[in-house]
């Protein structure tokens, strides 16, 4: 039996419900994980000592196959739609001894750990993995606690996570034989026939998207954080492949966390205990925090090395666009270390427009950033989801909807509250394509985002002159520090202006047709803070 620095009693393993205490491996550090992955042949090493893995058939998540467990608790109190599907209890009950019964008959790994870094809101969490690849993962992404914690340490919620275990879809419930399942009432997370970790990740968000607001009170948010020397807290809101951990690990700021956070009355706390950046085509000069957090104990996800070599060559797309790594928090140089903030003073949503419209940056009144949260407009960008090779145009409410048990109104309303009473002012960020749509501009150039972001934060754009858009109605700065004149107006930047005009009122229609479903729930100044056709 292999353990860390505790001694662990076999008494305490078969209390997790596992008969054979020699084949679990309890709270193994980070060094071990990654021996007893290359001794099983499921990953290599990188020249900079990251562990290498590939994830198989599922490289990004499969929300089609994600179910949440329909019972006395959820019946009314979950958003039920295509994100939240319900499935019966006795469904999770068979799955849940079926999967008890595999892992039992093989080794696992099992780790404890905990979510939220304020402790007001502390949240204990136990996984069991198939791979010790997937339990690194969850050192890397969870907090740890100390050994004394450990010794009296109670789970609030167990993770099951094995790869190598199909659901039959004839007795089971399942849509196939790939599955994430929550349960509320059993406080359990079963995850099988999938490898990617960010389902476990994400599970975990949304646990938390259904227990922060519900019964603490507290804004739970798909969003990074940063603060600056004097206490400006920044977030940015935004789905995956939009910005949010790129322009949050600012060299100049200390990052607070990289994509889950809540809001209370008092500031903002991070979720997580790490960070899950996409590495495709990254390169030291464009992201050199997240370049150099890749070493001993990263996690480095369905990437290849150059031919003959230990080196990871980042623009290689042949597994998936959806490259991943994950590291601890501490691997960050410029980090807030208690994961804790103050109420954020300038509020960032990023978008990543595949039509080639959205201005690269605008203010938003606070009519307007409600309007926007609800919409919650992006393209996913390819490899992020099952199926998705190409940036697809969608609306994603409170730039999360994949991870929200809740109406998407409750969270609304809430971040609504937040904006007025900090005073918080909004803005709008396209990190999408200018010059045309997608296939026929061009991806906004980082450097010149990062310089819009630093601009609003520093307050250069305060006192600038501001144009408002025709269509969509937000404010949109002529001059920006660091960035030329002609790319702040997007229709400035097509060279058939009448097309752009075209493609700007097919965008705006579809931004109409999709609020329509929220209007019933919604201010008059909300509706029409929208685009005006």
């Amino acid at each position: 039996m292999s353990f860390s620095m505790l001694t662990v009693d076999p008494a305490k393993i078969r209390q997790m419900g596992f008969h054979h205490p020699e084949r679990v491996h309890y709270q193994l550090p980070p060094d071990e994980l990654v021996e007893e992955t290359l001794r099983r042949g499921e990953g290599r090493l990188s020249q900079n000592g990251a562990l290498l893995i590939n994830t198989g058939t599922f490289t990004g998540r499969s929300p089609k196959d994600k179910f949440i467990v329909r019972d006395a608790l959820t019946a009314d109190t979950v958003h039920w739609n295509d994100f939240n599907q319900p499935i019966p209890e006795a469904s999770f009950d068979q799955l849940y001894r079926k999967m008890m019964t595999y892992l039992d008959e093989r080794e696992v790994w099992v780790r404890d750990g905990y979510v939220c870094a304020d402790p007001r809101y502390r949240l204990n969490i136990r996984a069991v993995n198939e791979q010790p690849a997937a339990n690194l993962f969850c050192y890397n992404m969870f907090g740890r606690p100390d050994e004394e914690t450990l010794d009296t340490f109670k789970p609030d919620w167990t993770i099951l996570q094995a790869p190598g275990f199909t659901a039959d879809p004839a007795t089971d419930g399942t849509r196939q034989g790939n599955f994430a399942l929550i349960s509320f009432t059993r406080r359990t997370i079963l995850i099988g026939g999938t490898a990617y970790t960010g389902e476990i990740k994400k599970g975990v968000f949304s646990i938390l998207n259904y227990l922060m607001p519900g019964g603490q009170g507290v804004l739970s948010m798909h969003c990074s954080a940063n603060v600056g020397e004097d206490g400006d807290t920044a977030i940015f809101f935004g789905l995956s492949g939009t910005g949010k951990t790129t322009l949050s690990t600012d060299p100049a700021r200390r990052l607070i966390g990289d994509d889950e956070h809540g809001w209370t009355d008092t500031g903002v706390f991070n979720f997580e205990g790490g960070c899950y950046a996409k590495c495709i085509d990254l390169s030291e000069k464009k992201e050199p925090e997240i370049f150099h957090a890749i070493r001993d104990g990263a996690l480095v996800e369905n990437t290849v090395c150059f031919p003959g070599t230990d080196e990871i060559n980042f623009a290689d797309r042949s597994i998936t666009e959806n490259t991943r790594v994950s590291y601890p928090l501490h691997y960050i140089e410029h980090l807030q270390e208690k994961g804790m903030a103050g109420s954020p003073r300038h509020i960032f949503f990023l978008t990543c427009d595949a039509f080639g419209v959205i201005p690269p940056v605008s203010r938003l009144s606070p009519a307007q950033a409600m309007y926007q949260f609800i919409s919650g407009y992006t393209a996913k960008v390819a490899g992020t989801e099952t199926g998705v090779t190409e940036p697809k145009t969608t609306f994603s409410a409170c730039f999360g909807a994949p991870f929200l048990p809740l109406h998407p109104a409750r969270y609304a309303s809430m971040l609504g509250e937040r904006i007025r009473t900090s005073g918080a002012k909004v803005w709008l960020i396209n990190t999408g394509w200018t010059g045309g749509p997608y296939g026929v501009g061009e991806r906004m150039p980082l450097h010149f985002t990062r310089a819009m972001v630093k601009a609003a934060l520093g307050g250069a754009l305060d006192g600038v002159p501001y144009r408002t858009h025709p269509l969509f109605g937000m404010d949109v700065p002529q001059k920006c520090p660091g960035v030329p004149n002609a790319l702040l107006n997007p229709r400035d930047t097509w060279m058939n202006r009448s097309a752009y005009d075209e493609q700007a009122v097919k965008l705006a229609a579809l931004f109409v047709a999709n609020f329509a479903k929220y209007a019933d729930g919604v201010s008059a100044e909300i509706k029409a803070a929208g685009p005006q056709l």
